[in-house]
């Protein structure tokens, strides 16, 4: 077996030889922080870092290692969080210029669990202004490892990035409309969407309350399992957390997939999709046939009146989460987010009404199409991965092609697992989702493991 560079370990990988004390968290955490001075001066996919921090705490968890204190999966392992997550120790710019220096007074509830778990959080990752499609001019537009000239995927971009240049073991995200699953895909990684609820969004600045979701981005299923284990569950601070009980997503890993009822729709799936990623999406299928999975064909709901009826409501609510500083401040925002904020608060009242209609008359449908299936298999998005510039220039306008596989799962809560299925003639990633019904993370983060076990996708790595 090919060794693989400490840097580009699983991360619980990294953890057993931490808990075995074959290697020390300060020692992890030193390599770390160096690999990001050689690299991420080009890569840019931090924009703080918390480096004396972050050793500190190394010392701490060494200390509580050593004398057999474990505290789980996580302790003594290097993380970063997207720069939307309130941080007491950081500044918090949730990717805009005007915030660039706004510190805290307390940290979010992902970053609080991620801590007590005895994660060492290296620092904030660099995201597009807001959460929305597009990087503010002022503030660092991270470069994609695996291809300079290539997307990095957005909103999580700096998440996708450092993730997958062995910057960090694990990172942190949010969804709106894909910006889990978009980087996610074209850095080549495994992430998770998870259920709306199920992920306290206490302390994470928002772009759409009833659209947002947080969750992890790693290397592989397992270790997006070790990373919701310890975010998920009830928060007193967020009301709509859920109280539904947290499984124990590792111990779920194990066991056969034997009768996993795959739910397929062709036209669906195939129609407008470039051949690569289809022979992808379709190698994925035949991957779960081999591991015992059954096919069932079914008809996914109509969308037609999906796509604007997203856009009005996430539209609204982004201006209700910019009400303080737009328009008062228009003219320091990017002018992306500015068009979008701006639409939002001229949306009709009946209009709005009538994307809450939508809203659930879809959710209903979806949850009748999963009644007969586990999980349902998708692509990420339709095409290859654009450029960069391909990208500034979708992002101007109309991105709905763009985000026709992702944007519906916000719209309905539901959770996703987004998996590396193999990489395009240009040799940038192609990623495929699993969708579930709500709170199925556990089924979906078995298969997606399962899936790992037969197949090596998810070990490759850009050479840096």
């Amino acid at each position: 077996m090919a060794h693989v560079p400490l840097h580009y370990e699983s991360l619980l990988d990294l953890s057993s030889k931490l808990k075995d004390g074959d290697v020390s968290p300060v020692a992890v955490t030193k390599a770390l922080l160096d690999r990001i001075a050689t690299l991420d001066g080009d890569l840019k996919s931090y924009t703080s870092l918390a480096a004396d921090r972050a050793l500190a705490r190394a010392e701490t968890a060494k200390a509580e290692i050593d004398r057999g204190f474990w505290r789980g999966p996580l302790h003594g392992v290097p993380i970063a969080v997207k720069d939307l997550c309130y941080t007491s120790f950081a500044p918090t710019s949730a990717g805009m210029h005007i915030h660039k220096d706004f510190v805290p007074n307390y940290s979010a509830t992902v970053v609080d669990r991620f801590e007590r778990a005895g994660a060492i959080i290296l620092g904030k990752l660099t995201m597009t202004e807001g959460a929305y499609c597009a990087h503010h001019p002022k503030m660092p537009k991270p470069v994609n490892p695996w291809n300079a000239g290539v997307w990095t995927g957005a909103s999580s971009s700096g998440s996708g990035v450092a993730t997958a240049a062995g910057l960090c073991y694990g990172s942190l995200g949010s969804d709106t409309g894909g910006s889990i699953r978009l980087p996610t895909a074209a850095c080549g990684l495994s992430g998770l969407k998870p259920t709306w609820g199920r992920v306290s969004r206490y302390g994470v600045f928002a772009l759409s309350e009833s659209l947002d979701h947080v969750g992890p981005m790693a290397r592989t299923a397992a270790d997006c399992a070790a990373l919701l284990a310890v975010i998920a569950g009830a928060d007193p601070n967020d009301p709509t957390a859920t109280s539904t009980p947290v499984p124990d997503y590792l111990a779920g890993l194990s066991g056969s997939l034997r009768g996993l009822r795959i739910g397929v729709d062709e036209a669906f799936i195939y129609e407008g999709v470039d051949p690569e990623v289809a022979a992808v999406v379709k190698a994925a299928l035949e991957a779960f046939v081999e591991l015992g999975a059954v096919i069932v064909p079914v008809v996914f709901p109509d969308t037609t009146a999906v796509p604007q009826a997203w856009v009005d409501l996430c539209a609204v609510e982004t201006a209700i989460a910019h009400e303080a500083t737009f328009p008062a401040r228009a003219e320091e925002y990017g002018p992306e987010i500015a068009a979008f904020i701006a639409k939002g608060r001229e949306v009709a009242a009946l209009d709005l009404g009538k994307a809450q209609i939508v809203r659930q008359g879809f959710k209903g449908r979806l949850a009748e199409m999963f009644s007969g299936i586990d999980v349902f298999l998708v692509p990420v998005i339709p095409g290859k991965v654009p450029t960069t510039p391909e990208w500034d220039e979708i992002a101007k306008g109309d991105f709905g092609e763009m985000v026709r596989y992702t944007a519906v799962f916000n719209f309905t809560g539901n959770p996703t697992l987004t998996l590396n299925g193999g990489f395009d003639s240009r040799g940038v990633p192609i990623g495929f989702q699993l969708v579930g019904p709500h709170f199925s993370e556990e089924v979906l983060l078995k298969a997606g493991h399962a899936f790992q076990t037969i197949t090596d996708w998810h070990t490759r790595h850009p050479m840096m």
